[in-house]
């Protein structure tokens, strides 16, 4: 006779940042393995940016997991100093930050705005979360309330979005291991076991301080160095008007191949209210991924619309346009004329123009005194904010916000317009 065991769901995922990285709950591997989660094994964590970095290749799955991870470490490490954290609450918060970025699309940041109008990743992921709560029977009721900081112990929701959060912590380092750039290798194991609370905020303990800055730097270094890299900018501002050049020729009739899914967001314009007032459209969002929109981009390629099959062309082959970055506003009529000699040279529209030279503006800070602090406690109590606690990093300088402005055109005449 068979004996009937239970199936044992706290699996061990080996993971190439930690290790051995447990599932800690039962529920955690129900949500690990719905389709809503699984999709983000389709979802690049960082874009085009293996097109600077080739190892650049993990996804948001990885990510999440890797956070979840990190997470657990966190809790362990608070309730170990007395901070009480029940079983209920443990779960929500592993929850919470496992579905923070469920509700990325393709690409992650770079198509944000292009498939959807006018709603955040954010945003998306909270109506994930009460789509599976729904399906779930109120199980992530407080994970919900935890993401939203709408639960009365705060500092769990600081563990999940901070500037000192799981999240942080986990891409950091991960991005870091995956792309080689060993600037933005942090002490995250460090920076949990030094984590306390104080009148209900996350806090980090004084010995903690020097693993903080070094958080930081490479915060701030990751950032130009990976993450706001001037290839993978233009790489991504590329991809960017291939889906809008491919959104206009739909919308005035012209075929178009792409995914049913993908096609639906293409041929409308889907905002918020939409999103809100029609439940198919969460279920096809969640078809999207990157082989989505890379599967099309490879057919753009022998589209008969010159603009589309040129730039669908130069992403798949990395042959991509030429970029300048500056601090200051590049020259009005400088870009004027680099307009009207792409225009020329390729029998271009003033509109068509406009796909091929672009211009924008970067930014970044690594620390924002406007937000929820840093703070480092001392003993007997005290509390300081990392800007004034520390003695060797220059606030002032991580919280500027760096802007570059960005110039994009075609290299055939970038000798010619390096001499206007």
């Amino acid at each position: 006779m068979e004996r009937d065991y239970p199936f044992n769901k706290l699996k061990i995922i080996n993971d190439p940042v930690y290790g051995f990285v447990k599932i800690p709950f039962d529920f955690i591997y129900d949500l690990l393995q719905h389709r809503y989660f699984q999709r983000l094994r389709g979802i690049k964590q960082l874009g085009l940016t293996s097109m600077v970095y080739p190892g650049a290749m993990h996804n948001r799955f990885q990510h999440a997991v890797g956070a979840m991870h990190l997470m657990t470490q966190a809790v362990g490490v608070l309730q170990s100093k007395g901070i009480k954290i029940t079983e209920e609450e443990s779960q929500a918060v592993h929850m919470a930050i496992l579905l923070h970025d469920i509700g990325h699309g393709p690409f992650s940041h770079v198509l944000e705005h292009s498939l959807v109008e006018g709603i955040t990743h954010e945003e998306i992921s909270l109506m994930f979360m009460e789509r599976l709560n729904k399906e779930f029977e109120n199980q992530l009721g407080l994970a919900i309330e935890i993401f939203k900081d709408n639960y009365v112990k705060k500092f769990l929701h600081q563990l999940v979005s901070s500037q000192l959060d799981m999240d942080r912590l986990d891409y950091l380092r991960r991005d870091s291991f995956f792309t080689g750039v060993t600037e933005g290798v942090i002490g995250s194991d460090r920076i949990i076991k030094m984590l306390h609370v104080h009148n209900d905020q996350l806090v980090v303990e004084s010995k903690g301080i020097y693993s903080i800055e070094k958080f930081l730097i490479a915060r701030r270094l990751m950032y130009w160095q990976v993450y706001l890299h001037k290839t993978a900018v233009v790489a991504e501002s590329m991809l960017v008007n291939v889906l809008r050049r491919a959104k206009y020729l739909m919308h005035n009739g012209i075929g178009m191949f792409a995914t049913p899914h993908l096609q639906y967001f293409m041929a409308s314009d889907v905002t918020f209210d939409i999103f809100m007032k029609d439940e198919t459209v969460l279920e096809k969002f969640s078809l999207l991924d990157d082989g989505d929109i890379m599967s099309a981009i490879k057919i753009w390629t022998q589209h008969e619309d010159f603009v589309l099959s040129s730039l669908s062309k130069a992403i798949v082959n990395r042959d991509l346009l030429h970029i300048e970055l500056q601090n200051k506003p590049f020259n009005k009529q400088r870009i004027k004329r680099i307009k009207e000699k792409i225009g020329e040279e390729f029998n271009l529209s003033k509109d068509e123009v406009g796909y091929f030279v672009t211009t924008d503006v970067i930014e970044n800070h690594a620390y924002s005194l406007t937000d929820e602090k840093i703070n480092i406690l001392f003993s007997g109590g005290s509390l300081k904010d990392v800007s004034t606690a520390s003695d060797i990093l220059n606030l002032s300088v991580l919280s500027k916000n760096v802007r570059k402005n960005v110039l994009i055109y075609p290299k055939s005449v970038r000798n010619w317009a390096s001499k206007l």
